[in-house]
């Protein structure tokens, strides 16, 4: 069964870290491009970093640049977000999606909460 999965969510204070990750099974996810997205109450889905298939090309949303990074561990079949000086506009809930660069969207995870009290 091809899915992914999204772990590492929680409840942080203002300038904590949090590292999240997306693990897949079924399929290669090294062969894709993975992309984190996130949707905070009453916005818009927006997406938030991406990593091709190698790890060579990275792509950040303004806001994130410099505080998130993206990374992945292809033995683990696995890709991280360390989201760090998190702040309570980067309240939402957070997924991760497979697929073809720039916008991997083939398979979807289901969503981890990630929630920043100031």
């Amino acid at each position: 069964q091809v899915q992914l999965a999204e772990s590492g969510g929680g409840l942080v204070q203002a300038g904590g870290s949090l590292r999240l990750s997306c693990t897949a099974s079924g399929f290669d996810l090294d062969e894709k491009a993975v992309g984190w997205f996130r949707q905070a109450p009453g916005k818009e889905h927006e997406p938030v970093a991406l990593i091709d298939s190698s790890g060579q090309k990275i792509g950040y949303e303004d806001s994130v640049k410099g505080r998130f990074i993206v990374s992945r561990d292809n033995d683990k079949n696995t890709v991280y977000l360390q989201m760090n000086n998190l702040k309570s506009e980067d309240t939402a809930v957070y997924y991760c999606a497979a697929g073809t660069w720039p916008l991997p969207n083939d398979y979807w995870g289901q969503g981890t909460q990630v929630t920043v009290s100031s």
